[in-house]
């Protein structure tokens, strides 16, 4: 695929720019600021903006907003957010539109060909891909009262698969339980959510934003 690199520190962009080619993509641009990130995705339109949060001209969130702008003029690009913290406020704003095609990666996890291979992958295939230990951190910060109490711990351990991006085969494979079983637990969840049919392909990309605004 072609990826749009976005990464303010020149040693780690270096090495990823490294492994995402190693990986067989095409890196079009690598780039250290927001503005530039803005203006590369502009003229390549890649398949995926791979972002840090943090970069100039503020080293606050600029990053993140750039890239959420970006999706907004670009309905078809992926974005993988690289974070050195667990800020469950980021995955909302990039899952806010529904859409999918987004995912949240520690940086200390791109160090993995594979797992980086493979949220890229998901990416691009418009699914969700939260790294594991976002999910768990923010299973463990879940405040008492939200709307997934009413969902079973079974449902619960699911929804957190879904989230990282797996297909209800690999949660079945998982969890060492049927096919069909992940179809009903995954049912289950979408009408405890009040998810219904009319929400579309897309409703998979909605109970992770529910359940991370919790």
């Amino acid at each position: 695929m072609r990826i749009v690199l976005a990464e303010d520190s020149v040693l780690l962009r270096e090495g990823l720019v490294r492994l995402l080619q190693e990986a067989g993509h095409t890196v079009v641009a690598a780039v250290g600021t927001a503005p530039d990130l803005m203006t590369a995705t502009r003229e390549h339109r890649p398949d995926v903006a791979v972002v840090d949060v943090r970069m100039p001209p503020d080293h606050t969130d600029d990053g993140l907003r750039a890239a959420v702008a970006l999706r907004q003029e670009q309905l078809g690009l992926g974005v993988l957010v690289l974070s050195q913290y667990v800020e469950e406020t980021y995955a909302r704003d990039l899952l806010a539109d529904g859409r999918g095609g987004v995912g949240y990666l520690l940086k200390d996890r791109v160090q993995d060909l594979d797992v980086l291979a493979d949220t890229l992958d998901r990416v691009a295939a418009g699914d969700t891909a939260l790294d594991p230990q976002v999910v768990a951190q923010l299973l463990v910060r879940r405040p008492v009262g939200s709307p997934l109490d009413a969902l079973s711990p079974r449902e619960r351990e699911v929804l957190e698969h879904v989230a990282q991006g797996r297909t209800n085969a690999a949660i079945a494979e998982t969890l060492v339980v049927t096919h069909g079983a992940v179809e009903k637990h995954v049912s289950n969840i979408f009408t405890k959510l009040g998810l219904t049919a009319s929400d579309g392909d897309h409703r998979r990309v909605l109970a992770v934003l529910a359940w991370l605004r919790g």
